[in-house]
């Protein structure tokens, strides 16, 4: 984590007008360009944080629309435009148009017999499910009513005989009804089991249409890879808050 100084907040002050005006055509960037990426939120400071991506590039956001003090490292939704390239060391200098908390965990425990009871297997749909930033995302679709009850999401780890890195998705809807379709979205932290070898993640799922099993392979060498960012429509993101 890079630390953060008060010549450098005040160099970043001065060089705020000066950012949000530039923009180099030969890199193919607009400022009418908005882009959307899941991100890792580094704290630096109360005021300042920067921004990591999947493949470890990193953004400076030295302009914002929107107030945000993160308080620990987390993952985001974040909705911004590029101001310049190579900026104090970061990758990009941007402006942050939005951003919004993802619901970031740790893998949880096994309870043995009373993980449904906990933990329980109510069903979902698998959007998609990717590892990025020492992370495992998942975006996913759950049904939920109209009581305001706040769903229970996690990733639990247990053991199977020959998979040594076995893990159940599971959903506590703690008894709602399932009037609505909604999207939900969540990153659980593998740091202590990601490294620099090659391993295979088995997650089973409870779907709609049954149990589901998928097989992520983690390669280190892929977190090295291009990351196409993705542009967006500002007003398109919408976010979801009922799940914990």
């Amino acid at each position: 984590m890079k630390k953060v100084n008060l010549l450098k907040t005040a160099l970043c002050i001065v060089l705020t007008a000066f950012l949000l005006n530039a923009c180099n055509d030969g890199d193919g960037y607009s400022m009418d360009d908005a882009w959307y990426s899941i991100v890792t939120v580094n704290p630096l400071n109360d005021d300042a944080y920067s921004l990591t991506l999947d493949n470890g590039t990193t953004l400076w956001p030295a302009a914002t629309a929107v107030p945000y003090s993160p308080k620990q490292k987390r993952r985001a939704i974040a909705v911004y435009t590029i101001l310049s390239d190579k900026f104090q060391g970061y990758d990009h200098a941007v402006k942050i148009l939005d951003i919004q908390n993802v619901l970031t965990k740790a893998v949880a425990s096994d309870l043995g017999d009373k993980n449904d009871e906990e933990y329980g297997n109510d069903p979902v749909s698998i959007l998609n499910m990717w590892i990025g930033d020492g992370y495992l995302n998942v975006e996913f679709l759950f049904k939920s009513g109209d009581m305001g009850i706040v769903h229970y999401i996690n990733l639990l780890k247990t053991e199977h005989a020959d998979t040594p890195y076995y893990f159940e998705f599971r959903h506590n809807a703690y008894g709602d009804n399932t009037l609505y379709a909604q999207k939900g979205i969540v990153a659980f932290d593998l740091s202590d089991i990601l490294g620099e070898e090659e391993i295979e993640l088995t997650v089973k799922i409870n779907t709609f249409e049954g149990e589901l099993t998928k097989k992520i392979t983690f390669k280190p060498a892929d977190a090295k890879t291009e990351i196409k960012m993705e542009k967006v429509d500002v007003d398109t993101v919408k976010y979801n808050n009922i799940i914990k």
